[in-house]
């Protein structure tokens, strides 16, 4: 009765438009047909999209001359406008009715990871940020995850113990120097298969930060998610 009552006066709306749907987190028929998902093939480090005829195990030129600190990274959707929208209502905006949506879509980016991982991490926000937003959208995509497959995830395992500017408009270079020793794990993690979880892949230096912190807590293998990354170098005003 309170969720009708709740419909009523607040009633849920496309997740990519002002359109009034029938239950929160729907997205009408011909936007939805325009998000791009990712498909294979994928760079099997990064997850970067290839070329068609491209063979299981292929990595990208990125990849093959700088092999990241993660094992994988996965994302369901190519960072493009639509994309850039259902991250920035949940970034900035705060909107959660998206999430149990969000966390399908990633489960299924990433199932081969998910399945091994011991545990989820989300990456971190220096607590002054966390403060003044008061939410961390990447803990809300890692705890709809950690709901929807069951496994369990640890808020606390990664610590952003320095702030730095925001990494928006730096260059991949420029974002690798600005996180470097911002991260750190807290706890003895030896052995253990982590999945780190966020909202944007752009340059992957965040993703890298988080692995060489666990790696550095005994972590045997790193891998990341995120809702959404980004395939070209025009596509990172976020």
């Amino acid at each position: 009765m309170i969720s009708r009552l709740s419909d009523l006066i607040w009633p849920p709306r496309s997740l990519l438009s002002d359109a009034i749907v029938d239950r929160p987190g729907v997205i009408e028929a011909e936007l939805w047909g325009e998000l791009k998902f990712l498909a294979d093939p994928l760079c099997q480090c990064c997850g970067f999209p290839l070329p068609d005829g491209a063979s299981p195990g292929d990595i990208c030129g990125a990849c093959a001359g700088r092999k990241p600190a993660y094992d994988t990274a996965r994302a369901p959707l190519a960072y493009d406008d639509h994309a850039r929208r259902l991250i920035l209502d949940l970034k900035r905006g705060g909107r959660r009715d998206g999430l149990p949506v969000f966390a399908k879509w990633m489960s299924a980016a990433a199932a081969e990871q998910l399945a091994k991982a011991d545990f989820l991490a989300p990456a971190p926000m220096h607590w002054t940020r966390l403060a003044a937003r008061s939410f961390n959208q990447a803990a809300w995509l890692t705890h709809a995850l950690a709901r929807a497959s069951g496994k369990p995830w640890k808020p606390g395992a990664l610590t952003r113990v320095k702030r730095r500017r925001s990494q928006a408009g730096l260059s991949a270079s420029e974002r690798r120097r600005n996180v470097g020793g911002a991260i750190k794990a807290f706890g003895s993690y030896t052995g253990k298969t982590v999945l780190v979880v966020d909202d944007v892949f752009t340059t992957g230096a965040t993703l890298e930060a988080c692995a060489r912190a666990l790696r550095k807590a005994g972590a045997a293998e790193v891998h990341a998610v995120t809702l959404a990354r980004v395939v070209r170098p025009a596509d990172i005003s976020i």
